[in-house]
């Protein structure tokens, strides 16, 4: 199979090891701002993500220990009036999270700094949240004459409603400390910023050590009871569940545990 080529993008930065992904927002000078070009670029990486065997587990963080993310770069907004086509669904027009390009393999996200506004859209997509004790966690939209929307969706998922309704509509005069988001549950893993990395990449490790066909199942199984009822979403994991035991690793894990050495997955 013919993988999708991920040219380099200034602002930007892929490769992978050890079935890892790592994707670097590096614009710290502007505060790893998002830029229009980006949205396609995240659009091929996670058709390759998608494609590439090897990958099983992707990491993103953002450059520096100030800023994870601040969103849209506000510059280039103005300059252009716009930040979309605006012209479709959501789902035709946003291609920054392996949510929003319906890939199922999970994704780890180092938040270094401050994640404002777009950024917000890593952290609420995200299956594994780890943060540094100086993150802080904000949504400017209202400030800047735009509309909290699809991050913001996504905060009401993952906090109290109305903390995701203080964000939303107080703007930046409220700010989200890495202590109060890892109290409500936003932030899996709470550690200084030198051992922000390190932490991150050992789980994303422990990630890619597992079978990557019952780790993609289970993170939709498990990603499905956001959206359905209770009683449906047992049941779509339940065929999921069965969907499995048709695949070798069904028999591979067992038969490794039993035989008292590392599985081999297939890929």
């Amino acid at each position: 199979m013919e993988l999708t080529e991920v040219g380099e993008l200034d602002g930007v930065l892929f490769g992978v090891s050890d079935h890892i992904a790592r994707i670097t927002l590096n614009r710290p000078e502007r505060g790893n701002a998002l830029t229009a070009p980006m949205m396609q670029w995240f659009r091929s990486v996670w058709h390759r993500v998608a494609e590439d065997p090897d990958i099983r587990c992707v990491l993103i963080t953002g450059a520096g220990v100030r800023h994870f993310c601040t969103g849209a770069d506000l510059n280039a907004v103005a300059e252009a009036g716009s930040v979309g086509a605006g012209l479709g669904r959501a789902t035709q027009e946003v291609f920054f999270t392996s949510r929003q390009n319906n890939v199922w393999k999970p994704t780890v996200c180092a938040v270094n700094g401050m994640a404002a506004g777009g950024g917000l859209h890593f952290v609420v997509d995200a299956d594994i949240v780890v943060a540094s004790t100086n993150a802080l966690f904000v949504d400017s939209h209202v400030n800047v004459g735009m509309v909290g929307g699809i991050e913001n969706v996504g905060l009401a998922k993952r906090l109290p409603l109305g903390t995701a309704l203080r964000m939303t509509l107080q703007g930046r005069n409220y700010r989200l400390s890495a202590e109060r988001a890892y109290a409500l549950g936003l932030v899996e893993e709470l550690v200084s910023p030198e051992a922000l990395l390190p932490t991150a990449e050992q789980i994303a490790h422990d990630i890619a050590m597992n079978s990557p066909n019952a780790v993609s199942l289970s993170q939709q199984a498990v990603w499905s009871s956001v959206e359905l009822p209770y009683t449906q979403a047992v049941e779509y994991s339940y065929g999921l569940v069965k969907t499995n035991w048709q695949h070798p690793d069904f028999i591979e894990g067992p038969r490794a545990f039993a035989e008292k050495r590392p599985p081999q997955w297939t890929t």
